[in-house]
């Protein structure tokens, strides 16, 4: 019996790190919406948490303050009533995103002065100086809370005033509710409309480019340049945009030509970023792991890129592949085109084995991509999207599973 105890001891440690982690992994995939779907009055701010790519920001985070803004006080803003482009709201309600967790008592500790707190919208890079921060205050005589812009000469609205706790997972997540919609300083939500339309035509960019024609090939036989040259206002778009020697690099194991025309498709959205991003701001990129227009339209947390600066180039990485920036093609705000090195392949589609360079390709060499028409882009049966493939969440429950009776069963055996 006793050296059942002693060794129950030994293994306690091991035990508790696991359900630690294990509770820590559960925590991390927290979504937002869902803690809000019990109450309406946040129905809108719900629906652009999830059709915004902040969800898919969210998930990366496991200590944050949400301030939710009801459909009273939303509907009212500008952020509804002028239509801006999805990216503006996105960056709008990432600054509603606190870095850190509050409760009710940590709110009732900042001084009158207030305290800088940095929010999601300061990650992006498009946060200049702390732009990105918020200053909360509060004031014991009225037992108010204030959350503002830090900015000295910032517009209204520039301030919301803490209503009520909402939902609080303690030293995770907390969901607060507030009286306004809060827009950081210098933020333009007339944007896309003051700003005249540059009404780029990207395939012929990339013609004029030269060594581009294969990526300018694909772009009008898919149809999604529409979608790029659409997207050219409000906050932009950056491309990456493969060389032909790229193309002709792709191994045949990466077997591109044969995906169907929607998965084509949702490869060439992998290569564009939703807004403008200069050359200089992707070598200071605060945020690497970005969300593409595949990201958008898949679901968060998907089709993301990692970008980083590696031996003074910008290196984008995909999980499986790693490309780095070797031109600027076009920049011109609001869009940016750079070539790079390597086709971005997505492991959600090419799996999550690293997909080396092709060792027979030689530079200049003709593309096995060099053909392509509409046809080749038509719609096709839908292929089995389980791919043979357990979800993270079962094989998250599998492995709980296994580790729980096993530990049961050492109780058994040795008590």
């Amino acid at each position: 019996m006793m050296a059942g105890s002693l060794l129950i001891s030994h293994f306690t440690p091991i035990i508790s790190l696991y359900l630690l982690l294990h509770s820590a992994l559960l925590i991390s995939a927290v979504n937002i919406t869902h803690l809000l779907s019990p109450y309406p009055d946040f129905s809108d701010f719900s629906h652009l948490l999830s059709t915004t790519t902040v969800a898919a920001d969210l998930s990366q985070r496991t200590s944050v303050t949400v301030l939710a803004v009801p459909n009273s006080f939303l509907r009212s803003s500008d952020l509804i009533r002028r239509s801006p482009s999805n990216t503006n709201i996105a960056d709008v309600i990432r600054y509603h995103v606190l870095l850190q967790y509050l409760s009710v008592q940590d709110l009732r500790r900042f001084p009158p002065s207030g305290k800088l707190i940095a929010t999601l919208f300061q990650t992006t890079s498009r946060a200049t100086n702390n732009f990105g921060y918020v200053n909360v205050t509060y004031d014991a005589e009225t037992n108010t809370t204030t959350v503002r812009s830090p900015a000295a000469y910032s517009q209204p609205p520039n301030s919301a005033t803490v209503i009520s706790l909402i939902e609080t997972l303690p030293y995770n997540v907390s969901v607060f509710s507030v009286n306004s919609v809060i827009v950081p300083y210098g933020f333009d939500l007339l944007a896309s409309e003051t700003r005249p339309p540059l009404g780029l035509n990207i395939t012929k960019a990339l013609i004029d480019g030269h060594n581009f024609n294969v990526a300018a090939s694909m772009l009008a036989a898919s149809g999604v340049v529409q979608e790029f040259e659409s997207d050219e206002g409000g906050a932009g778009i950056t491309l990456f945009v493969p060389t032909d020697d790229a193309f002709a690099g792709l191994p045949p194991t990466a077997n591109f030509q044969s995906l169907p025309a929607d998965k084509k498709a949702d490869v060439l959205r992998y290569h564009v970023l939703h807004s403008y991003y200069p050359l200089g701001s992707l070598q200071s990129i605060v945020n690497p792991l970005q969300p593409t227009l595949a990201t958008e339209d898949k679901g968060a947390g998907s089709f993301t890129l990692n970008i980083s600066r590696v031996n003074g180039s910008v290196a984008i990485n995909t999980g499986i592949v790693q490309a780095s920036v070797t031109q600027t093609v076009f920049d011109q705000n609001p869009i940016a085109i750079f070539g790079i090195s390597r086709v971005l392949l997505p492991k959600e589609i090419f799996g999550k084995n690293a997909i080396p360079e092709n060792p027979n390709s030689i530079p200049g060499a003709a593309s096995p991509i060099t053909s392509l028409s509409p046809e080749s882009f038509a719609p096709s049966p839908p292929p089995d999207s389980s791919n043979g493939r357990q979800s993270p969440v079962t094989v998250l429950r599998v492995n709980f599973a296994f580790f729980f009776f096993f530990y049961i069963g050492l109780l058994y055996v040795f008590v």
